[in-house]
């Protein structure tokens, strides 16, 4: 049987690399047949990423079979994988974030979970030696993914790891980082094609605090005033995309990459008081900018109060 190799729903440019990086890994060095599956479209630097280094785009899978087997890779989170995530066959889980729970497995298996600020990084350190074999499509895909995770070394969760990693792969591939890091956040920015609703789910988590269920959305850019002109359709669309997902609210931080700051828009008195008690703000009118605030994980999420 072909084991499956993916990431979350709603893939950032990690959760496109990553599977692809550990499928290689599992087919080239351990023989293991597998095959790197998506759980839902691209965004647009993981697009740029697959165009950049020659993938083809991948399938992308609704749901798990019964003993499908399977890697998880960037969660392990089960509302961010499939339905049927827990009758599958899950064989390792390799993953930067918070431990959830919920999965349930056949049997023992393989758990990396790191704090490193990507899963690239993780799957480069567990290879070992055989890193050294990767072509370059796969190195150029790390690199991707450490440099899209760690915006450019300006997040809080960047490590020196993650950094040496990056000035390996670079290295390697003759690339200069900054140059191909604007390149990335270029294309992460170019958004103007997609729906309100699209903008909000494309990079976004479900999160409940204190009984109430958030989608907490992210985007990051070099050109926030695209998405930021967009406010009031947006604001109208929080209710449209909090009905349809079963969330009582809609949280969209537009995170500007180079003045390292989130502007959250704010339609109600609920998100006013959720941006004054988790991040001292004073709130006056339909948005706010948080200054400092890069990561979800590491500095949005932890603070969420209501």
């Amino acid at each position: 049987m072909t084991t499956l190799v993916f990431g979350h729903k709603s893939p950032d440019t990690d959760s496109t690399g990553s599977p692809l990086i550990w499928a290689w890994y599992l087919n080239e060095v351990k023989g293991v047949d597998a095959k790197p599956v998506l759980l839902g479209q691209p965004n647009t630097e993981a697009a740029f990423m697959l165009n950049r280094w020659g993938f083809d785009m991948l399938d992308i899978i609704e749901d798990v079979a019964d003993d499908q087997a399977c890697v998880v890779v960037d969660t392990n989170n089960p509302a961010e994988l499939p339905a049927n995530i827990n009758g599958a066959d899950v064989q390792a889980i390799i993953d930067h974030h918070k431990l959830v729970g919920g999965l349930e497995t056949k049997g023992p298996i393989d758990i990396t979970i790191r704090p490193l600020a990507c899963t690239a990084t993780i799957m480069y350190d567990l290879m070992g030696d055989d890193a050294a074999k990767m072509p370059e499509n796969i190195k150029g895909a790390a690199l991707t993914c450490i440099l899209s995770d760690t915006l450019e070394f300006r997040s809080p969760t960047t490590t020196d790891r993650d950094r040496e990693v990056v000035a390996a792969l670079a290295a390697d591939l003759g690339i200069n980082v900054t140059e191909y890091a604007a390149e990335m956040f270029a294309a992460k920015s170019d958004v103007s094609a997609f729906s309100d609703a699209e903008l909000i789910r494309m990079d976004s988590k479900e999160y409940e605090v204190d009984g109430t269920k958030f989608r907490v959305s992210v985007l990051e850019t070099t050109a926030p005033e695209i998405p930021l002109d967009r406010k009031e359709s947006l604001m109208e669309t929080f209710k449209t995309v909090a009905a349809e997902d079963g969330v009582d609210e809609v949280l969209l931080f537009v995170v500007d990459i180079l003045k390292e700051e989130a502007t959250l828009l704010v339609p109600n008195d609920v998100v006013k008081g959720v941006a004054e008690k988790s991040f001292g703000a004073t709130v006056e009118g339909n948005n706010v900018v948080l200054p400092g605030i890069m990561s979800r994980k590491k500095q949005i999420i932890p603070n969420l109060k209501v």
